[in-house]
Protein backbone atom coordinates (compact mmCIF):
# COMPACT_ATOMS: atom_id res chain seq x y z
CA UNK A 1 0.00 0.00 0.00
CA UNK A 2 2.65 2.16 0.53
CA UNK A 3 3.98 2.14 -2.83
CA UNK A 4 0.72 2.51 -4.54
CA UNK A 5 0.43 5.69 -2.25
CA UNK A 6 3.81 6.99 -3.49
CA UNK A 7 2.49 6.65 -7.23
CA UNK A 8 -0.52 8.29 -6.08
CA UNK A 9 0.74 10.89 -4.50
CA UNK A 10 3.22 11.44 -7.33
CA UNK A 11 0.45 11.62 -9.86
CA UNK A 12 -0.75 14.44 -7.65
CA UNK A 13 2.21 16.28 -7.47
CA UNK A 14 2.34 16.44 -11.66
CA UNK A 15 -0.91 18.26 -11.79
CA UNK A 16 0.40 21.55 -9.83
CA UNK A 17 0.55 24.50 -12.13
CA UNK A 18 3.46 26.22 -13.14
CA UNK A 19 1.48 29.44 -12.28
CA UNK A 20 2.16 30.41 -9.17
CA UNK A 21 -1.35 32.22 -8.61
CA UNK A 22 -2.93 29.53 -9.28
CA UNK A 23 -3.75 26.29 -7.10
CA UNK A 24 -4.55 22.63 -8.82
CA UNK A 25 -7.62 20.92 -7.29
CA UNK A 26 -7.46 17.49 -6.92
CA UNK A 27 -11.41 15.53 -6.53
CA UNK A 28 -12.13 12.27 -4.77
CA UNK A 29 -15.38 11.13 -5.33
CA UNK A 30 -17.47 7.72 -4.36
CA UNK A 31 -20.10 5.93 -2.09
CA UNK A 32 -19.98 6.58 1.81
CA UNK A 33 -17.43 4.78 3.49
CA UNK A 34 -15.47 4.31 0.09
CA UNK A 35 -12.15 5.46 2.10
CA UNK A 36 -11.98 8.87 0.35
CA UNK A 37 -11.18 10.78 3.24
CA UNK A 38 -8.58 8.40 4.15
CA UNK A 39 -6.89 8.47 1.24
CA UNK A 40 -7.10 12.08 0.88
CA UNK A 41 -5.01 12.97 4.12
CA UNK A 42 -2.62 10.14 3.04
CA UNK A 43 -2.38 12.20 -0.03
CA UNK A 44 -1.96 15.37 2.18
CA UNK A 45 0.69 13.57 4.36
CA UNK A 46 2.79 12.43 2.19
CA UNK A 47 3.17 15.63 -0.08
CA UNK A 48 3.90 17.76 2.94
CA UNK A 49 3.19 21.45 2.69
CA UNK A 50 2.61 21.55 -1.42
CA UNK A 51 -1.23 20.15 -0.96
CA UNK A 52 -3.56 20.82 1.84
CA UNK A 53 -7.16 19.28 2.81
CA UNK A 54 -10.33 20.51 1.98
CA UNK A 55 -13.71 18.13 2.60
CA UNK A 56 -17.01 18.82 0.95
CA UNK A 57 -18.55 17.70 4.43
CA UNK A 58 -17.43 20.90 5.88
CA UNK A 59 -20.95 22.18 3.88
CA UNK A 60 -23.21 20.55 5.49
CA UNK A 61 -25.88 22.34 6.38
CA UNK A 62 -26.85 22.56 10.06
CA UNK A 63 -29.53 20.83 11.45
CA UNK A 64 -31.60 23.72 11.76
CA UNK A 65 -31.26 23.90 8.21
CA UNK A 66 -32.39 20.50 7.67
CA UNK A 67 -35.26 21.03 10.22
CA UNK A 68 -36.51 23.90 7.77
CA UNK A 69 -36.44 21.83 4.66
CA UNK A 70 -37.56 19.01 5.97
CA UNK A 71 -34.20 17.03 4.86
CA UNK A 72 -33.00 15.92 8.52
CA UNK A 73 -33.92 12.20 7.91
CA UNK A 74 -31.97 12.44 4.28
CA UNK A 75 -28.81 14.62 6.14
CA UNK A 76 -25.88 13.57 4.16
CA UNK A 77 -27.68 13.36 0.92
CA UNK A 78 -26.61 15.72 -1.89
CA UNK A 79 -29.70 18.31 -1.34
CA UNK A 80 -28.44 18.53 2.24
CA UNK A 81 -25.49 20.03 1.35
CA UNK A 82 -24.75 24.00 0.51
CA UNK A 83 -22.96 23.35 -3.02
CA UNK A 84 -23.24 26.46 -4.34
CA UNK A 85 -21.27 27.67 -1.07
CA UNK A 86 -18.58 24.55 -2.08
CA UNK A 87 -18.44 25.56 -5.64
CA UNK A 88 -17.66 29.04 -4.31
CA UNK A 89 -14.74 28.02 -2.38
CA UNK A 90 -12.96 25.70 -4.68
CA UNK A 91 -13.14 28.68 -6.82
CA UNK A 92 -11.62 30.87 -4.66
CA UNK A 93 -9.02 28.86 -3.70
CA UNK A 94 -8.09 28.16 -7.20
CA UNK A 95 -8.20 31.59 -8.46
CA UNK A 96 -6.45 33.10 -4.94
CA UNK A 97 -3.34 31.00 -5.45
CA UNK A 98 -1.28 33.33 -2.47
CA UNK A 99 -3.74 34.01 -0.14
CA UNK A 100 -4.57 32.42 2.87
CA UNK A 101 -8.04 30.37 3.32
CA UNK A 102 -9.73 28.71 6.04
CA UNK A 103 -12.20 25.67 5.42
CA UNK A 104 -15.01 24.25 7.53
CA UNK A 105 -15.27 20.50 8.26
CA UNK A 106 -18.01 18.41 9.46
CA UNK A 107 -17.59 17.31 13.52
CA UNK A 108 -19.51 13.61 13.91
CA UNK A 109 -19.62 13.45 17.53
CA UNK A 110 -22.17 17.42 17.38
CA UNK A 111 -23.51 16.34 14.65
CA UNK A 112 -22.55 20.10 12.94
CA UNK A 113 -20.28 21.73 10.35
CA UNK A 114 -17.66 23.75 12.19
CA UNK A 115 -16.33 26.83 10.66
CA UNK A 116 -12.10 27.27 9.88
CA UNK A 117 -11.21 23.81 11.32
CA UNK A 118 -8.71 23.38 8.35
CA UNK A 119 -6.25 25.92 6.63
CA UNK A 120 -4.63 26.37 3.48
CA UNK A 121 -1.11 28.37 3.38
CA UNK A 122 -0.91 30.67 0.99
CA UNK A 123 2.27 28.43 0.13
CA UNK A 124 -0.14 25.36 -1.08
CA UNK A 125 0.10 24.57 -4.48
CA UNK A 126 -2.09 21.60 -4.32
CA UNK A 127 -6.25 21.59 -3.05
CA UNK A 128 -7.27 17.72 -2.53
CA UNK A 129 -10.58 17.77 -1.80
CA UNK A 130 -13.17 14.63 -1.58
CA UNK A 131 -16.69 14.17 -0.56
CA UNK A 132 -19.54 11.86 -2.12
CA UNK A 133 -20.85 13.53 -4.89
CA UNK A 134 -18.10 15.32 -6.69
CA UNK A 135 -18.74 13.67 -10.43
CA UNK A 136 -22.58 13.69 -10.31
CA UNK A 137 -23.99 15.60 -13.34
CA UNK A 138 -26.16 17.92 -11.57
CA UNK A 139 -26.50 21.92 -10.62
CA UNK A 140 -23.44 22.88 -8.53
CA UNK A 141 -21.87 19.61 -9.05
CA UNK A 142 -20.82 19.64 -12.64
CA UNK A 143 -19.32 23.48 -11.51
CA UNK A 144 -17.28 22.55 -9.43
CA UNK A 145 -16.10 19.74 -11.29
CA UNK A 146 -14.95 22.31 -13.90
CA UNK A 147 -12.41 23.38 -11.12
CA UNK A 148 -10.94 20.52 -10.53
CA UNK A 149 -7.50 19.28 -12.85
CA UNK A 150 -8.50 15.73 -12.40
CA UNK A 151 -11.30 13.88 -10.18
CA UNK A 152 -10.79 10.15 -9.03
CA UNK A 153 -13.28 7.71 -7.92
CA UNK A 154 -12.75 6.10 -4.88
CA UNK A 155 -14.18 2.59 -4.86
CA UNK A 156 -14.23 -0.27 -2.14
CA UNK A 157 -16.97 -3.42 -1.90
CA UNK A 158 -20.13 -2.74 -0.86
CA UNK A 159 -19.98 -5.48 2.28
CA UNK A 160 -16.95 -3.75 3.19
CA UNK A 161 -18.60 -0.23 3.24
CA UNK A 162 -21.36 -1.50 5.22
CA UNK A 163 -19.50 -2.79 8.03
CA UNK A 164 -17.34 0.45 8.54
CA UNK A 165 -21.05 2.69 7.78
CA UNK A 166 -22.10 0.60 10.93
CA UNK A 167 -19.29 0.87 12.82
CA UNK A 168 -19.41 4.89 12.09
CA UNK A 169 -23.07 5.48 13.13
CA UNK A 170 -22.44 3.50 16.21
CA UNK A 171 -19.50 5.15 17.51
CA UNK A 172 -21.64 8.39 17.52
CA UNK A 173 -24.35 6.62 19.48
CA UNK A 174 -26.81 5.41 17.38
CA UNK A 175 -27.99 1.76 18.78
CA UNK A 176 -27.24 -1.10 16.48
CA UNK A 177 -30.78 -1.48 15.08
CA UNK A 178 -30.88 2.80 14.91
CA UNK A 179 -27.28 2.66 12.63
CA UNK A 180 -28.58 -0.45 10.47
CA UNK A 181 -32.11 1.51 9.40
CA UNK A 182 -30.33 4.67 8.69
CA UNK A 183 -27.19 2.70 6.17
CA UNK A 184 -30.59 1.28 4.49
CA UNK A 185 -32.55 4.46 3.93
CA UNK A 186 -29.73 6.99 3.80
CA UNK A 187 -26.24 5.44 3.23
CA UNK A 188 -27.56 3.11 0.79
CA UNK A 189 -29.49 5.38 -1.49
CA UNK A 190 -26.50 8.17 -1.88
CA UNK A 191 -24.30 5.18 -2.77
CA UNK A 192 -26.56 4.35 -5.60
CA UNK A 193 -26.78 7.62 -6.85
CA UNK A 194 -23.59 7.87 -6.63
CA UNK A 195 -22.01 5.00 -8.34
CA UNK A 196 -23.08 6.13 -11.72
CA UNK A 197 -20.70 9.19 -11.36
CA UNK A 198 -17.88 6.59 -11.64
CA UNK A 199 -17.85 7.26 -15.67
CA UNK A 200 -16.87 10.85 -15.43
CA UNK A 201 -14.00 10.76 -13.54
CA UNK A 202 -10.48 10.76 -14.42
CA UNK A 203 -9.39 7.04 -12.77
CA UNK A 204 -10.36 4.83 -10.53
CA UNK A 205 -8.91 3.59 -7.39
CA UNK A 206 -9.21 0.27 -5.38
CA UNK A 207 -8.31 -0.66 -2.40
CA UNK A 208 -7.90 1.56 -0.23
CA UNK A 209 -7.63 0.27 3.21
CA UNK A 210 -9.85 2.54 5.87
CA UNK A 211 -13.21 4.24 6.87
CA UNK A 212 -13.54 7.88 5.40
Amino acid sequence: MSSELARLAEDARRLVPADPGVRAVLGLAGAPAAGKSTLARALVARLGGLAAYVPLDGFHLSNAQLDRLGLRDRKGSAPSFDVWGYEALLRRLHDEGAREVYVPDFDRMLDEPIAARHRVPPATRLIITEGNYLACDAPGWREARALMAELWYVDAPDGLRDARLMERHTATGRTPAAARAWVDSNDAPNAELVRPSLARCDRVVRGFPVVD
